[in-house]
C-alpha cells in the first residue's frame, strides 16, 4: 500500500491542524493505520492508531484528549485532527499501515513520506 500524508503547516500554540493520509495500491480497509511523529533529534514516537473498521482507537498519553484519529474506508483516507496544539507537538508526522495494533514503529511496514507540523509559542 502506498501512503501520502498532507496537511501539515505552521500554527500558533492553541491552534488546530488536520492531517490527511491518502492510501492507494491495496485495500485500505484491510490495514490497521497509525500516525507517528519524529521531532528533531528524537526517536520516532507513536501518536495514535485505529483498527480496520475504525471502531477502536489508541492514543499516546501526550496527545490524548487533544488529537483524534479517524478513517474513511470508502475514500481510502486516514485523518488526524489536532487541537490545542503545543510547541512540543512540533515534528514530522508520518502515517503508517500494518496488520497488528502496536505502539512500535517497527510494527508498521508501510509508511508515508511525512508532513511537517510546526507549533510556535
Amino acid at each position: 500500500v502506498q501512503l501520502q500524508a498532507s496537511g501539515g503547516g505552521l500554527v500558533q500554540a492553541g491552534g488546530s491542524l488536520s492531517l490527511s493520509c491518502a492510501a492507494s495500491g491495496r485495500t485500505f480497509s484491510n490495514y490497521i493505520m497509525a500516525w507517528l511523529r519524529q521531532a528533531p533529534g528524537k526517536e520516532r514516537e507513536f501518536v495514535a492508531t485505529i483498527t480496520q473498521s475504525g471502531g477502536t482507537t489508541y492514543y499516546a498519553d501526550s496527545v490524548k484528549g487533544r488529537f483524534t484519529i479517524s478513517r474513511d474506508n470508502a475514500k481510502s483516507t486516514l485523518y488526524l485532527q489536532m487541537n490545542s496544539l503545543k510547541p512540543e507537538d512540533t515534528a514530522v508526522y508520518f502515517c503508517a499501515a500494518g496488520r497488528t495494533t502496536t505502539f512500535r514503529s517497527s510494527g508498521y511496514p508501510y509508511w508515508g513520506q511525512g508532513t511537517q507540523v510546526t507549533v510556535s509559542s
